[in-house]
């Protein structure tokens, strides 16, 4: 199995910021990093005759708001890898994109913009799950039969809009 699990980055701004270098390591982390996974994983997958890709996605992919659309564009983007990958797996591979919503982590770590950490931050305190909730999801995924492929999961809180 193979779980992606770079750790996200989120340097959240406006576009009109132009934060170009920001930008640049999202793309890194999220997209590259998921692509640098899939490239290690895919060919001992295809060797040993089985393996099952958990590629850890977003809700921001599925709300676009302002600040977020950089984040949201990579996060997107590897939505749409992990289809790509499950229409190409073939029989053998399993293929599950999880979007998780707020949940308890140091993603505002990564943040650059002291309004949008404070803003995220608050949020979360307010609102976020668990990383189990999540750990939960992925166990669901693997626990399924070989013949049994979990596309596609949103796991996020009751509250989150």
């Amino acid at each position: 199995m193979y779980l992606s699990t770079t750790r996200a980055s989120a340097p959240l701004s406006l576009l009109d910021d132009l934060r170009v270098d920001d930008w640049d390591n999202m793309i890194d982390v999220n997209l590259k990093g998921t692509l640098y996974g899939i490239a290690a994983a895919l060919p001992i997958f295809r060797r040993q005759g089985f393996g099952h890709f958990i590629n850890l996605i977003s809700t921001a992919g599925l709300k676009i708001v302002p600040t977020m659309a950089v984040y949201a564009a990579t996060k997107n983007a590897v939505r749409t890898l992990t289809e790509g990958l499950r229409q190409e797996a073939g029989p053998k591979l399993r293929v599950t994109g999880i979007s998780p919503g707020f949940v308890r982590t140091n993603l505002v770590d990564s943040m650059t913009v002291q309004k949008a950490r404070d803003l995220i931050t608050a949020q979360m305190n307010e609102i976020a799950i668990s990383p189990e909730a999540i750990a939960r999801a992925v166990a669901f995924a693997i626990e399924q039969p070989d013949d049994v492929d979990v596309g596609d999961i949103v796991v996020r809180p009751t509250a989150q809009g």
